[in-house]
């Protein structure tokens, strides 16, 4: 059961993979698109701006709407405030007139009683509804109206018109006759005509405030319709704008970084030796000319390693045959002068053992400096293998300080050895160790002047074995003291001995760092130098 979630587990992983990231399809496009990452970047950034001016443009656009739906609700109210005052009008005007229809205002009319007089009675309310109706006159002008009425209302304006001027005349008539005092018969016909213009104005101007009312509420219904589509239109139109842009940076920028991580990989494998990977980098921009680049570049650094590696093993074998050459002549020559120096084939005189102190001299110089290339030699080319085991430390120091000892006490140098009681064994090989802490004790008593001293000391300081080899020499200045452990470097009072070959401190160097230590030196010109190595905690321990 746990091999088919396991395979549906990475068959969702490949599809998510295919949906996002650099495996997607429109990732890829962009990244074979034949064009450099400028031109890339500067057509997403237009594809950018082109989304935000396109809602730029929408909001715009519903902007303009809104403006122009508050502008024609503007004029709706312009419209009913004048219709408004057109119907109150009328309404007035039909109750006047309903006044003077509905009898005689004397007395006789309260008693019930008929009046035998004429019209002079309604001279006032004949000139109530004339005032009323100079006042509708003007407000069917349109000259004076704030907008321009519709095809609608100006009918329905031209009808009021039209009924206005009916009823001007019929009460210009009734009037005329009231002021004549021409009894109420008389008068009626007119009357009757005013009635019947004064009805038609009346609902002229009812269905045309009614109208507006309408027409109101509508725009109002379409203003509030209008907004909320409008808003769901522009948050929508937001939304996949910002969705574009997102996918459209998205999209470059997986085009972009995938090859740059893949790069950075093989870049690391590549540091670490590893020659053997290509990268695939689909771009065709400055990322897939970069990819060719550290292929091409790979592929140099294998051929390169792979000669070096013959290289250095043709060198390593080559001074192992030499060594060996060179040994046996060159131990042949130091034993016959050992046996000459000691006179067993007859005597002889002081220049020729002058002569034989600087053939061994010599001698012992060239072997040694053969062994130092040996060593150094093998240690480069990791044929070294240490010999771990637990010594002590203390013999070790011991054993070094003896072997220079006869040179110390020619040169007039003390030697010393200072060293914690509780602390001896130590792990490592102890034939290296030796072999470093030789060195290390050659180089001061050769720089230490005469009456001068060299103190080997050791200790656990920080969780490390530390040995240091003291001297009271002339120092070595601050330039000087990390060039000084390279091959073939020496300072300028090694030059002036014209002794070593510069090889003993690199050596040592290889040697602790194979041990997983580490090697420096403390010093100030005219005032000695310390030399120390430290081995590690795990390579120590601690005995009796």
């Amino acid at each position: 059961m746990a091999q088919p979630e396991a395979l549906r587990g990475q068959y969702s992983a490949r599809r998510w993979a295919a949906l996002v990231g650099s495996d997607n399809r429109l990732v890829r496009a962009v990244a074979g698109a034949p064009a450099d990452v400028r031109t890339k970047l500067l057509v997403a950034f237009l594809g950018i701006a082109g989304l935000l001016v396109l809602v730029g443009v929408v909001g715009l656009r519903f902007l303009a709407q809104a403006n122009a739906r508050v502008e024609g609700l503007g004029t709706l109210q312009a419209r009913s405030t004048t219709y408004d005052e057109l119907q109150t009008q009328a309404s007035m005007l039909r109750q006047l007139l309903g006044f003077r229809n509905g009898g005689d205002p004397g007395p006789a009319t309260v008693t019930g009683a008929k009046s035998s007089f004429g019209g002079r009675r309604w001279a006032l309310v004949d000139g109530a509804i004339r005032f009323g109706l100079s006042e509708l006159g003007p407000s069917t002008s349109e000259a004076d109206y704030s907008f321009v009425p519709p095809a609608g209302d100006e009918r329905m304006l031209e009808r009021i018109r039209l009924d206005y001027h009916r009823f001007d005349d019929a009460m210009t008539t009734v009037a005329s006759l009231d002021g004549a005092g021409v009894t109420s018969k008389r008068s009626r016909p007119a009357l009757g005509e005013a009635v019947n213009a004064d009805q038609d104005l009346f609902l002229a101007t009812n269905d045309l405030a009614e109208r507006i009312g309408n027409e109101t509420d509508s725009l109002i219904a379409a203003n509030r319709s209008a907004y909320t589509s409008s808003r769901n239109l522009f948050v929508a139109v937001g939304a996949i704008s910002v969705a574009l842009a997102v996918g459209l940076g998205l999209i470059l920028s997986w085009s972009l970084i995938g090859p740059i991580q893949s790069t950075e990989s093989r870049l690391s494998e590549i540091a670490a030796g590893d020659f053997s990977g290509r990268l695939h980098v689909p771009n065709r921009d400055e990322l897939g000319s970069l990819a060719a680049n550290v292929n091409r570049m790979n592929d140099e650094l294998r051929r390169l390693y792979g000669e070096l590696e013959t290289a250095s093993r043709h060198k390593s074998e080559f001074l192992a045959n030499m060594s060996h050459e060179l040994r046996t002549p060159l131990n042949a020559i130091i034993g016959f002068s050992q046996l000459l120096r000691k006179q067993l084939f007859g005597p002889i005189n002081a220049k020729q053992d002058e002569y034989l102190d600087d053939i061994l001299s010599s001698g012992h110089h060239l072997l040694s400096l053969i062994n130092d290339v040996l060593d150094l030699s093998k240690v480069e080319a990791g044929q070294v293998q240490l010999e771990l085991d637990v010594f002590s430390l203390r013999e070790a120091l011991e054993r070094g300080v003896v072997m220079v000892r006869e040179r110390a006490t020619g040169n007039d140098v003390k030697l010393s050895v200072a060293m914690e009681p509780e602390f001896d064994v130590v792990r490592g090989d102890e034939r290296r160790i030796r072999q470093v802490v030789f060195n290390l004790l050659s180089n001061a008593v050769k720089f230490t002047p005469p009456g001068g001293e060299v103190a080997v000391a050791a200790a656990r300081i920080d969780g490390e074995v530390q040995v240091s080899v003291t001297d009271s020499g002339p120092g070595i200045a601050l330039e000087d003291q990390e060039r000084i452990f390279e091959e073939f470097q020496q300072t300028e009072a090694g030059v002036e001995h014209r002794e070593g070959t510069g090889l003993g401190l690199a050596l040592s160097r290889r040697l602790v760092e194979l041990h997983g230590g580490r090697i420096w030196v403390e010093s100030e010109p005219g005032r000695g130098s310390r030399f120390v190595f430290a081995l590690p905690d795990g390579e120590v321990s601690h005995g009796g």
